[in-house]
């Protein structure tokens, strides 16, 4: 073995042994599960899921509070400049046969007191209670649908992150290794030991991996920037995920039953509450033609005076207490009623249709989810053998090459042949847990992955 090779073998076995960088940027080091707990906490959509359903519960408590007791306050004040006149029959004053204009009340009348009313029944009222409490339903079910989304955008983002992730620190090795063979071959070629195509060769690889390494740089931290969003944490913080690859132990079916699926989706749930509530507004709008019945009283205080001195205490103040029933017979609204029930019934066969549809998304999504894994995993077995083979093809053309049995552009050819096995490998770990991430989702145990 000549000076050259030698010289080129020992820069080669210092290139070996160097150990791979960092990734770009560091921070608070985040897991999936802890990522997923501080999303379900944090992010505003869930945040806002969480309002509404208080809100849900204070229309409840509306809807009730028109079946109690309903007390007000009236009062009246009426000014007449000209007081109202009224014919009577002339009999009175001995003039039969005739009709005398006579005025009665006072230019000033005041009223005051209190009015009291309770509903007795109201078909439409009972209605509204269940309606409410179906709401509630509605709205609890619609927040777990937010913080689903949210595990779901969470874990994707976090996925797509952690590839980039370890594709880039894949670059980043490759590119060391030819930052340092660019280092020996400079100094070889100072020294006549190599030419100056090589060095050309090796730099031109070199700068293409940095343009590779920089884009994967930019496209992770906003990745980061991505996930940071889907879980509510502010842009400025610093944030570094974790090096794991297990999204969950999750054992998948040879078979699959669409309805025992769909019964555990939250929203297939939340589809059927809206069905129901859509049912009741049918039954709401029916229970306006039933009479309504209700009672009230009424203690008024009434001055009448010529003049405006209500607040003279010498001056009398009259009372009078009413109480009654009040019924209202609807009779005839115009076929209002009649078409304001086919509107809503028109509102429950849109929301049949929906429960239609998403059992067939479903179905879809799960065979889909499960072609993909499957495929996947093949996948994956492929190119970890590809990777093997990729790996052993570069050790021998490196020895060779050593030993001056081998061109460097074999070497070169044969690194750029490993990258791209352990980038396709990269790319099918990611295909093969995002397809387990949909097949979760699509089971409806997307909530199972913070459990």
């Amino acid at each position: 073995m000549n000076k050259k090779h030698l010289l080129l073998s020992l820069f080669l076995t210092i290139l070996v042994r160097f150990s791979f960088a960092q990734t770009p940027s560091s921070g608070q080091v985040l897991s999936l599960q802890e990522a997923l707990k501080f999303a379900t906490g944090n992010n505003i959509a869930v945040k806002q899921a969480h309002l509404d359903e208080q809100g849900a519960g204070y229309r409840i408590k509306e809807a009730k509070g028109s079946g109690l007791p309903q007390i007000n306050g009236v009062g009246q004040l009426s000014m007449y400049p000209s007081i109202p006149t009224q014919l009577l029959p002339g009999e009175i004053i001995g003039e039969p046969g005739t009709f005398v204009p006579v005025q009665f009340g006072t230019k000033y009348t005041a009223n005051g007191g209190l009015e009291l009313s309770q509903l007795i029944f109201s078909k439409s009222y009972f209605v509204g209670l269940e309606a409410a409490a179906t709401t509630r339903d509605l709205y609890r079910l619609r927040t777990q649908m937010s913080q689903e989304d949210v595990l779901y955008n969470v874990s994707s983002a976090y996925l797509q992150a952690l590839q980039t992730k370890e594709q880039f620190n894949t670059i980043e090795a490759n590119y060391n290794r030819l930052v340092q063979l660019e280092k020996i071959l400079t100094l070889q070629y100072k020294n006549d030991f190599a030419k100056k195509v090589d060095v050309n060769r090796i730099t031109v690889s070199k700068t293409n991996l940095e343009n590779q390494r920089q884009a994967l740089a930019a496209a992770y931290e906003q990745q980061k920037n991505a996930l940071k969003f889907f879980m509510g944490m502010p842009m400025d913080q610093n944030l570094e995920i974790a090096n794991e690859t297990t999204l969950t132990d999750t054992v998948l079916p040879l078979t699959s039953n669409t309805e025992e699926i769909l019964a555990q989706r939250t929203d297939y749930q939340a589809l059927q509450t809206q069905r129901k509530l859509y049912g009741l507004n049918v039954e709401n709008i029916k229970g306006r033609a039933y009479a309504n019945l209700a009672g009230f009283g009424q203690y008024v205080y009434q001055a009448q005076r010529q003049e405006f001195n209500f607040l003279d205490t010498s001056k009398p103040w009259f009372n009078t207490f009413v109480l009654g029933l009040r019924l209202n017979v609807p009779i005839f609204d115009g076929f209002q009623r009649k078409n304001q029930i086919r509107q809503a019934q028109l509102d429950v066969q849109k929301t049949e249709l929906d429960l239609q549809n998403l059992s067939l998304s479903t179905q879809m999504g799960v065979d889909n989810a499960l072609k993909q894994i499957s495929a996947s995993q093949l996948a994956i077995q492929n190119q970890e053998r590809n990777v093997k083979l990729a790996q052993e093809v570069y050790t021998t053309t490196n020895s060779l090459y050593k030993e001056g049995l081998s061109p460097l552009t074999d070497l070169l050819e044969a690194e750029v042949a490993l990258r791209e096995s352990q980038t396709n490998l990269n790319n099918e770990r990611l295909k093969y847990k995002i397809a387990q991430l949909d097949y979760i989702r699509a089971r409806g145990e997307i909530k199972n992955l913070i459990q």
